[in-house]
């Protein structure tokens, strides 16, 4: 049996949704990675043993607008500390050049 936390789709999801509007300093697979692991540590998990119930848990949060604008405050938050401090080799061939 396996478990799986949908709160990493929504945030997924989201960022990739946002990405565009967060003057993101650079967003390759390690940056956004890091953004959502952060926001992920901020957020509640939420697990469901059957994938057949992922659209109900998102929906929930899709639904509820404090809590849709809390996943975009984070992943902003979250965004922000990446972007003063990329730890990826993409950023550091960007400044070398």
């Amino acid at each position: 049996m396996g478990v799986h936390n949908v709160m990493e789709d929504v945030v997924r999801d989201t960022l990739l949704s946002y990405k565009n509007k967060m003057n993101l300093t650079c967003d390759c697979e390690q940056c956004l990675s890091d953004i959502s692991a952060l926001a992920l540590n901020e957020l509640p998990p939420r697990y469901i043993a059957n994938s057949k119930y992922s659209p109900y848990v998102r929906a929930t949060h899709e639904a509820d607008m404090q809590g849709a604008t809390t996943i975009i405050a984070v992943i902003a938050k979250s965004a922000a500390l990446v972007s003063k401090s990329p730890r990826c080799e993409a950023f550091a061939l960007k400044q070398g050049q």
